[in-house]
């Protein structure tokens, strides 16, 4: 049993239930909060020291690299029971997906750092990093989420059960309406 069933199994039974239900949203989630604290951290190492000026370069460099790490956990935790594609296809489709994600990320950082100026010195250095931190970590990444669960679902990682049993359906109501 894993961590996240360890923790689930003492809920309340109402809670419970929608843990169980929601269970692979969790997984996303949890694998979410690992990849953005390396994400903010390799963000904030390279914007205090070598791309001081190039805080966009340094978020899409800690991006790509936090999307590596994403790709290895959510391929072998949040959608392990999925799939059913080559890997390479999988992989291929989970980065172009990713790549979306990076570019919806970084759009409220460099509307922030670019047409709203928030860059020192029009700003004080504690300024400039609560609104980078705003909009590349809260908006950005909530826009990214988002996009990057219904397309992992839809996409990348699909439910090959959920296709037959709607593919067997569709061919149940079929044959129903040629017997009427």
């Amino acid at each position: 049993m894993s961590f996240v069933d360890d923790v689930v199994s003492v809920l309340p039974q109402p809670l419970r239930e929608i843990a169980f239900r929601h269970h692979e949203l969790i997984k996303f989630a949890i694998v979410g909060a690992t990849t953005f604290i390396i994400d903010s951290g390799i963000f904030y190492t390279l914007k205090w020291t070598v791309l001081a000026e190039k805080p966009v370069t340094a978020k899409i460099i800690s991006g790509v690299i936090a999307v590596i790490a994403s790709y290895v956990l959510n391929r072998e935790w949040s959608f392990k029971n999925r799939g059913g594609r080559e890997k390479h296809h999988e992989a291929l489709l989970f980065f172009f997906v990713s790549g979306i994600g990076v570019i919806l990320s970084n759009i409220p950082l460099w509307i922030s750092s670019y047409w709203l100026d928030l860059r020192q010195p029009d700003v004080s250095f504690a300024v400039e990093n609560v609104a980078d931190f705003i909009s590349a970590f809260v908006i950005g990444n909530l826009l990214q989420m988002a996009f990057r669960f219904w397309a992992m679902r839809r996409w990348v990682f699909p439910d090959e059960m959920s296709e037959i049993v709607e593919e067997f359906e569709e061919l149940l109501e079929e044959e129903q309406l040629d017997r009427s």
